[in-house]
């Protein structure tokens, strides 16, 4: 098999695990990235939302053989600690199998461990600071600018991977060439995000849950706070834009603390620098983007964000990229890195997935938001997790996305979907004590038949 030069155009996440990957696969690597080196700048600029590394991104750790490193970074998070207006604290697991949690992990850290396994590959050429400015598609050539010195270098390769984000030079090249008819979405919430901080007690203690992924869900309103290895949680704070008490209307430090104090009274301890947090931080937006086609003449693709980036809502947007990689390897397996074919049967099966996980994600943003206050909705994860105890063999809809790889992200939605129809019509008529737990299984067995 010919080992074609391959260019990377984006270092973030999936950017440098597929470079990993097509480095192993014996291909001449060549992996650009716009901004800084990540181990020589800090660059999270207060937008370092932790991530929740959960199977589908092991899978692909696995694959390249970072797996253990990349989990001895991570926190195990078991299950939701919801925080109630009146102060009260209610665990829910995220699954009734035992051993099953998500893990907490810093995007930097991750980032930065897998640009050092790059690094250690001789045939993975590393560039930092090139803005990509154009891709001549019909060629396989990128153009880059160097924002230090600001020469310009056109490489060209056999295949051009688009990996740099929801902002991608590579996917604008493809809207902006008439011959593709590209289509491209973008939809924002009407929410954004802040990223404030819980620091450590003392020697390095975490003041609130450590193995928990901590919500305060107030309507309109939500905080969510995630642990780090030094003791801290990174918290971030989902408020409107704009209206009342949306981040255009908490523009004093008054206002913020007041705000704070009324809706979440019992995280305000615990966060000693609210307001310098709060105003050193930026406001980031949230949003989807769909667009098609991902490929173009069998030469440039893209992946990751790049093609299909999501909100935050479902832990899954890392997850999902990792396995864009893990599905595009096997179809590279498949054939014998023929891109002509290969790139045009990737988007074919990765899209539906992508569009998918894109909508779960918007659903449990809303899920978050309020429906975890909910007393049928508790009722029904109380279901669940008795469900998954009894009968490892039935998996929730959070389950199949999240614990079952197996799964792809198409049919955990359209399952998921009937599975909570007919959970929570239970869980509104019946008490749990009465259920008979075989026949709601067989219920939802039947939903899988059908």
């Amino acid at each position: 098999m010919k080992k074609d030069k391959v260019l990377i155009i984006g270092a973030g996440l999936c950017g440098t695990l597929l470079a990993i990957r097509m480095a192993q696969k014996g291909h001449e690597v060549i992996l650009c990235e716009k901004r800084p080196d990540m181990r020589k700048a800090d660059i999270s600029a207060g937008r370092s939302i932790n991530l929740a590394l959960s199977n589908r991104g092991l899978k692909a750790l696995r694959m390249i053989g970072l797996e253990q490193k990349v989990l001895e970074e991570c926190i195990p998070m078991k299950g939701r600690m919801i925080h109630t207006q009146e102060g009260d604290l209610r665990f829910s697991s995220y699954s009734g199998r035992e051993g099953e949690h998500i893990n907490s992990v810093p995007r930097g850290g991750l980032n930065i461990t897998l640009l050092d396994q790059a690094e250690k590959f001789e045939n993975i050429t590393l560039h930092f600071n090139q803005i990509c400015t154009k891709v001549d598609l019909d060629n396989a050539t990128a153009t880059f600018k160097d924002y230090q010195t600001g020469e310009e270098q056109t490489i060209e390769a056999a295949v051009i991977l688009g990996t740099d984000g929801a902002g991608s030079s590579v996917r604008k090249s493809m809207e902006q060439n008439a011959k593709f008819n590209a289509q491209i979405s973008q939809e924002f919430l009407s929410h954004g995000y802040k990223e404030l901080n819980i620091p450590p007690g003392e020697n390095d203690s975490f003041q609130i849950e450590k193995n928990a992924l901590h919500i305060w869900p107030r309507g309109s309103y939500m905080v969510i706070a995630l642990p780090n290895l030094d003791g801290s949680f990174t918290v971030t704070a989902f408020f409107p834009m704009t209206g009342n008490n949306g981040f255009d209307q908490l523009d004093t430090k008054e206002k913020v603390r007041s705000f704070f104090e009324e809706h979440f009274p019992d995280l305000v301890p615990f966060v000693p620098a609210l307001e310098e947090d709060y105003f050193s931080n930026p406001v980031g937006k949230l949003g989807t983007i769909k667009c098609y086609p991902w490929q173009a003449n069998g030469k440039v693709l893209l992946l990751g964000d790049a093609a299909h980036a999501i909100v935050p809502f479902y832990g899954q947007g890392m997850n999902a990229s990792f396995e864009d990689v893990v599905v595009f390897d096997a179809l590279y397996d498949e054939y014998q890195g023929d891109w002509s074919k290969l790139l045009p049967a990737y988007e074919e099966v990765r899209k539906t997935d992508a569009d998918a996980i894109a909508e779960l994600a918007l659903d449990n943003f809303h899920e978050m938001q309020d429906h975890v206050a909910d007393p049928i909705f508790v009722k029904k994860r109380q279901l669940e997790m008795q469900l998954e105890q009894q009968f490892p063999e039935y998996y929730s809809k959070y389950s199949m996305v999240t614990f079952n790889e197996n799964l792809s992200y198409r049919q955990a939605k359209e399952l998921g979907r009937r599975q909570d129809e007919l959970l929570m019509e239970i869980c509104s008529k019946t008490d749990l004590e009465t259920l008979d737990l075989e026949v709601v299984l067989q219920q939802v067995a039947e939903l899988s038949a059908s």
